[in-house]
C-alpha cells in the first residue's frame, strides 16, 4: 500500500508526527500538499468527502480508508508497522501517551498565540510573554518529567521498553521543537531530563530517521508552524 498524507506543504505542524512514523516504518507514501496542486487536492478533499470527511489535516489515505487527527493516525499505523505493541492494553496504553503528547503540544502552540490562532503573534506579545513564563514555570516539568519518570521505569532505552514505539518519535520531536523554539531555556532545562534527551539522542541515530532528517522531505522549523522561534519568549 502506498500511503497518501495530506497536510500543509510549508510546515512540520501536526503532521510531522506522522511523517516520522511513516519514514521509521520505511512506509511508501505522498505528501500530497507538497506536490503539483496538491493543497488543492486536499482542500477538495475536505469540502467534498462522505461519510466520514476529515474536520481538518493532517489526515491519512490507506486503501478505502481516510483517517483523520494525528494520535488517530498513529494509532493505526503503529499496529501495522510494529510502531505499537500488540497486546491491546499495552497499544491502548502507547494511545493514551500519544494524547497526552497532544495535549502538550497545544499548550506549546498557546506560548505564541494564547489569545488564540486568529490573532497574529504581534497582537498578543504580551499575553504570550506571561504565557511562556507559567509555561516553562510548571507546564513543562509537568510534561516532561512525567515522560523521563516512564523512561526511566522502563529501564529499556524506549518508553514501554527495549522496542521503539511512535511515543518515542513523537518525543524526539518535542525535544527538537522546544531545543529550536526556546534555545535558552530548553538548554537550562535539559539537565533535568537526561533520559529524554537520551532518547532523543537515540532516535536521531536510527538509520530511516538519521536519513530522513538529511532528506529534503524534512522541513524545517519556521515561524509559521508549532515551534517558533521568537527572541522576547526565550529569556
Amino acid at each position: 500500500m502506498r500511503y497518501q498524507l495530506y497536510y500543509w506543504p510549508h510546515i512540520q505542524g501536526r503532521g510531522e508526527y506522522v511523517r516520522l512514523a511513516l519514514e521509521e516504518a520505511g512506509a511508501a507514501y505522498t505528501d500530497v500538499a507538497r506536490t503539483g496542486n496538491g493543497t488543492s487536492t486536499m482542500m477538495k478533499m475536505m469540502e467534498t468527502a462522505k461519510g466520514t470527511p476529515p474536520f481538518a489535516p493532517p489526515f491519512l489515505k490507506a486503501g478505502n480508508l481516510v483517517i483523520g487527527q494525528t494520535a488517530n493516525i498513529l494509532l493505526y499505523l503503529g499496529a501495522r508497522h510494529g510502531l505499537a505493541p500488540k497486546a491491546e492494553a499495552a497499544r491502548l496504553w502507547v494511545h493514551q501517551l500519544q494524547l497526552t503528547i497532544t495535549d502538550f503540544v497545544l499548550e506549546v502552540h498557546d506560548t505564541h498565540h494564547p489569545l488564540g490562532p486568529s490573532l497574529y503573534y504581534e497582537e498578543q506579545k504580551a499575553p504570550a510573554k506571561k504565557r511562556t513564563a507559567e509555561f516553562w514555570k510548571s507546564r513543562v516539568p509537568k510534561y516532561l518529567d512525567y515522560f523521563e519518570e516512564l523512561l526511566a521505569a522502563g529501564g529499556g532505552g524506549y518508553v514501554t521498553g527495549r522496542r521503539l514505539t511512535y511515543v518515542d518519535l513523537s518525543l524526539f520531536q518535542i525535544v527538537e521543537g522546544l531545543r529550536y523554539a526556546f534555545p535558552k531555556r530548553m538548554k537550562a532545562f535539559e539537565r533535568n531530563i537526561p533520559a529524554l534527551v537520551e532518547l532523543h539522542d537515540r532516535v536521531a541515530a536510527r538509520p530511516n530517521i538519521k536519513a530522513y532528517l538529511a532528506s529534503e522531505r524534512r522541513i524545517a522549523f519556521n515561524e509559521d508552524g508549532i515551534f517558533r522561534r521568537y527572541k522576547a519568549l526565550d529569556v
